[in-house]
């Protein structure tokens, strides 16, 4: 294990490990949830947390350049007094690296309308796994060249690693209203995600909460959460005053309409603030239910929100456990909790057994394996559920064109026998 400085002193590490012939692997804060820098058999890692600087910013072109270590919410701390923060916003925010972020192309309540990471990454310093020095990307729009900052957000590590990264910072808008709706059926909640997008309205976020997750949250909390609703919706629209205030007003009537038993909007910025602490707390808060919890990371088209939903709840009573959903309701990216006891005998099969279920059942309502964790480990088997061989082995070439070694973060995301006339492990029922 090392813990580099420096770009050089990485590119050194990576030299050492090729001239050993020895895998390596990246880590940054470990807040990632799909095992993807977990080290597999007996791996260099290498630790970027002293790599933590922020190294310049531009307010007049809205780009900072930081190393990977830097902290997601130390960034937008740094830049707000400029009127400026950074979007993408994981719930682990105030832990998570910037670098890690890259890693997984992470997301959070407010991607919705901003977009995940790679939307905000403009360039990287990368070392690659020979140990030679690479950019990728830059500042200027369009710049020339095939998109191999695109190729390289969202690797997970398997094709290098990045050393300093340009970020688009984005203007903090003049006006931000946040408004908490709650209803008496998750189907009423669902049809008001919908009815909200469908009006023409795209919030700055739009969250929700089932039952069982809301009252964990409002007895951790105490946000003034409603202790009895079925399913609570947390809204955020933001830009010009006025306009602001036309969509607050469109989204109580769509809420409304579609059976909300109350509008609440968040009086000042105390309220707003502590309302988004509930929700970023919600996997905290489960610690009063149960000491272990497995959290999923899948997408479905929002009009199947409340099928998938319900599939859930039902595979959850199939093996006996809890569960609770908290998600990125918006763009229908769900986060099924399953809470349990790891010390109860014979627990852990049905807990693996369950997540393979919703995943599953996520793909066959035509949604994917991830928003925003990543595939790590997790769900590199899962992989065939939804790319062919030949998708497969595409994604193979693109990765050993960046690492023919194979040495950088190997036997992540992608499944043995993802390479044409490899032995190719395919779960069963991938392809029915």
């Amino acid at each position: 294990m090392c813990f580099p400085r420096s770009t050089e002193e990485v590119a050194a590490a990576v030299r050492i490990a090729a001239l050993h012939d020895r895998a390596f692997v990246v880590r940054g804060s470990g807040t990632g949830l799909a095992g993807g820098a977990t080290p597999l058999a007996d791996p260099l890692v290498i630790v970027m947390t002293q790599m933590n600087r922020i190294l310049d910013i531009d307010p007049v072109e809205q780009v900072a350049w930081v190393e990977p270590g830097v902290l997601n919410l130390d960034l937008s701390r740094a830049v707000a007094p400029l009127g400026l923060h950074y979007a993408p916003d994981p719930s682990s925010q105030h832990a998570c690296s910037i670098g890690g972020n890259v890693a997984t192309n992470a997301g959070g309540p407010h991607c919705l309308a901003s977009g995940v990471t790679s939307a905000h990454v403009r360039a990287l310093e990368v070392v690659l796994a020979d140990g030679s020095i690479a950019d990728l990307g830059g500042l200027i729009p369009d710049a020339p060249g095939y998109d191999l900052r695109g190729v390289f957000v969202g690797s997970e590590g398997t094709m290098g690693i990045a050393t300093a990264i340009a970020v688009h910072l984005t203007s903090n808008p003049p006006a931000v209203r946040t408004l908490l709706l709650d209803f008496t059926s998750v189907e009423a909640a669902a049809a008001a995600v919908s009815g909200i997008i469908a009006s023409g309205i795209l919030p700055a976020a739009l969250e929700m909460m089932d039952a069982q997750i809301t009252r964990a949250v409002e007895d951790f909390v105490g946000a003034g959460f409603p202790r009895d609703a079925a399913a609570v919706l947390l809204v955020e629209l933001d830009g010009l005053p006025a306009g602001v205030a036309a969509d607050v007003a469109a989204v109580e009537r769509v809420g409304l309409a579609e059976g909300a038993r109350t509008v609440r909007v968040a009086a000042d910025d105390t309220e707003r603030e502590l309302l988004w602490k509930g929700r970023k707390s919600a996997f905290g808060a489960i610690a009063r239910i149960a000491p272990d919890y497995y959290l999923h990371d899948a997408v479905v088209p929002r009009s199947r929100l409340v099928e998938v939903l319900h599939r859930v709840y039902e595979i959850a009573a199939e093996q006996r456990l809890t569960v609770m959903n908290v998600f990125h309701a918006g763009d229908g990216n769900l986060h099924p909790l399953i809470v349990f006891d790891a010390r109860e005998p014979g627990i852990w099969p049905r807990v693996h057994d369950a997540g393979d279920a919703i995943l599953r059942a996520c793909v066959d309502a035509g949604g994917v394996l991830s928003g925003e964790h990543g595939i790590g480990i997790e769900k590199r088997d899962f992989m065939p559920l939804i790319f062919n061989p030949d998708d497969l082995d595409a994604q193979a070439k693109v990765r050993d064109s960046f690492d023919p070694s194979g040495r950088a973060n190997p036997d992540k995301v992608l499944p043995a026998g993802s390479r044409c006339g490899e032995a190719q492990r395919i779960p069963e029922g991938a392809w029915i």
